[in-house]
């Protein structure tokens, strides 16, 4: 797999089948000066992946991710469904100590379920809330306002435009 660093919603992103298709393509990206990211690819996975959203080191919803049928990107834009999903022990301490790593109270983190245990794929700084609220029916955007509140200090937040 290898991946634009800049790419949103599986846009950029590359499954190359040998490994002379991945030196090509990795040429490719270097010769276009763009920045990427080499992943191995977790076959066992099936092409679906798991979103755990965190809100203040817990996670607080989660979706399992399937690519639409001839798509290998489980991407909701690219076609693809999202379900409620029930984690095993062992993914919400994955995703939340990816989240702490990254420094992060708030995001989304993508998991591949491969022979060895969950697998980080992405965590993501600004994921969508659309598809796993749906998929859950849980107001995870209620539940980050709520974090937010509580952890807001007085004076400490800046507006722009004034003064």
């Amino acid at each position: 797999m290898i991946k634009l660093l800049e790419g949103t919603q599986g846009i950029g992103v590359v499954l190359a089948e040998t490994m002379s298709s991945a030196k090509s393509v990795i040429e490719a990206f270097r010769g276009a000066n763009v920045n990427i990211l080499v992943q191995e690819f977790i076959k066992e996975a099936g092409g679906t992946d798991i979103r755990a959203l965190i809100v203040g080191g817990k996670v607080v919803a989660a979706m399992k991710r399937t690519g639409a049928p001839d798509d290998f990107r489980s991407n909701l834009h690219r076609g693809g469904s999202a379900q409620i999903i029930k984690i095993t022990l062992e993914e919400p301490s994955t995703a939340v100590r990816a989240a702490k790593q990254m420094g992060l109270n708030v995001c989304g983190v993508d998991m591949l379920r491969s022979n060895h245990g969950p697998v980080i794929m992405e965590v993501n700084i600004s994921p969508g809330l659309e598809g796993i609220e749906i998929a859950t029916g849980k107001d995870v955007a209620g539940q980050i306002i709520e974090f937010v509140e509580k952890h807001a200090k007085a004076g400490k937040t800046k507006t722009r435009g004034r003064g």
